[in-house]
């Protein structure tokens, strides 16, 4: 079983799914970010690939992939280091990028890659649907790779029924339709597109993204969909204390989990 859908099949609530990009501070920290926050109770470990073209990314995530392209992060260069991680830990491991590198890299290997180090998922928001179920569709199942697909406040009821019928996983719930970035509070407009999500009684679990920044936005989001990933917020927090990353993923997801104290 896909490693996603044991964690789905034993918690439906409070699910937190963490981004972090590859290379992002330093070219190494890969696998000391991956072990750190699985120790700390994430559920899901989201890795970013680096791009120079990220057209969803907001300035801290963009900003975090400049930095880890300079410091000499690739495609090849991070499956070398997710090679041994299946030994380290069992949280699933979703790759987030874009439909450009996966083509670069050529995606049969990605695909054997991807299946080879233990990744249980794939992020790709510029992957259009269509070009999905006809190209990549039974080569990803084929390879037990989960696709997760995006909704948005826009999104049709007709089109999110399709996503649901294709997605494997999870539907990641994008809330609201900007670039990805923290924000401090959900509008009632955001919890009305949540309900009228909900309302749809799609297959997959929902997890809500873009915007989830702290314990009470974590905590808005877990009432309204199977719960949250975070990104900006994680990826500031790494560059405020850069070299204490096993100590500063711990004390992160805690804010994240814990209500503040007064």
């Amino acid at each position: 079983m896909n490693r996603i859908d044991h964690l789905f099949k034993h918690k439906q609530d409070h699910i937190l799914n963490i981004y972090f990009t590859a290379g992002f501070p330093h070219l190494d920290d890969t696998e000391r970010i991956i072990t750190s926050l699985a120790r700390n109770g994430v559920d899901i470990i989201e890795i970013g690939m680096p791009y120079s073209d990220p057209m969803a990314d907001g300035p801290t995530i963009q900003e975090s992939g400049s930095r880890a392209l300079k410091n000499g992060m690739t495609l090849s260069v991070l499956f070398q280091q997710l090679s041994n991680i299946r030994s380290k830990t069992q949280v699933p491991l979703l790759l987030m990028g874009y439909l450009n590198q996966m083509m670069q890299y050529g995606v049969d290997k990605f695909i054997q890659d991807c299946s080879s180090v233990g990744i249980d998922g794939l992020i790709i928001p510029d992957m259009p649907i269509d070009v999905y179920e006809v190209e990549f569709k039974n080569k990803l199942e084929a390879a037990g790779l989960h696709t997760i697909f995006l909704i948005t406040p826009q999104t049709s009821e007709a089109r999110v029924k399709k996503i649901d019928e294709l997605a494997r996983g999870f539907i990641y719930m994008v809330s609201n339709t900007s670039i990805t970035g923290a924000k401090r509070e959900i509008s009632q407009a955001q919890i009305d597109y949540f309900m009228r999500t909900n309302d749809l009684d799609l297959d997959n679990p929902r997890l809500i993204g873009f915007g989830i920044s702290n314990h009470e936005t974590f905590e808005q989001a877990c009432q309204y969909a199977h719960g949250a990933i975070i990104g900006s917020a994680f990826i500031k927090h790494l560059e405020s204390d850069p070299d204490h990353i096993e100590q500063s993923a711990g004390t992160f997801v805690e804010r994240i989990r814990s209500e503040p104290k007064s």
